[in-house]
């Protein structure tokens, strides 16, 4: 079955998305994201009337959900399912992407977030849904894999939390040791509160 082609509106919220994690929300312009989604500019204004602001928290959900949905696969992907595995795999996913394309890229929720949570508060709320959206998913996997329903969400925060800075510093380092580091640190702590 083929899939189907994303339309001019959702290529833009993917565009949009592509360009935050590269550049930050300040100098991804409009015109950027029509030309980078090779939409036509006028379908700017038509698709997204609230502006920048609009497009931004589109983008910042949009990337919300594709970190939910990476869940899934990470687990599929894993023989033996465990809470550090799961973490593994949710790490390696960016220090493959470093290794392989360089560190240009980082997460566009924690980019919108750092740089409009202050003066949007739509952004700043889309933000926070995007980062429930993530921690559900895991949560789920980790109470499935043993962990008690009243920790796993707090280790769900705590996985986020440890991979949203690892991915900081090994873009400021230019290394991925940080990500390194905090698999090998946190996986026997997140393995260890499964039962």
């Amino acid at each position: 079955m083929a899939v189907p082609e994303r339309g001019p509106r959702d290529r833009m919220v993917f565009s949009a998305a592509q360009l935050i994690r590269r550049q930050g929300v300040a100098a991804t312009g409009m015109r950027d994201v029509a030309a980078h989604a090779e939409a036509p500019r006028g379908s700017l204004q038509h698709y997204f009337p609230g502006g920048k602001e609009q497009l931004v928290n589109e983008a910042v959900a949009w990337a919300g959900r594709y970190a939910a949905n990476r869940i899934a696969r990470f687990l599929a992907g894993l023989e033996r399912p465990t809470p550090g595995g799961l973490f593994a795999a949710m790490v390696g996913q960016w220090t493959d992407e470093y290794r392989q394309a360089g560190f240009a890229g980082g997460c566009p929720v924690a980019a919108a977030t750092v740089e409009c949570a202050e003066s949007a508060e739509s952004t700043r709320q889309a933000a926070a849904a995007a980062f429930a959206a993530w921690t559900v998913p895991v949560a789920e996997a980790l109470t499935g894999m043993g962990v008690p329903a009243g920790r796993a969400e707090p280790l769900a925060t705590l996985m986020i939390s440890a991979l949203e800075g690892a991915i900081l510093i090994a873009r400021a380092e230019q290394d991925v040791r940080a990500l390194e580091t905090v698999v090998r640190e946190l996986a026997p702590v997140l393995d260890a509160a499964a039962f």
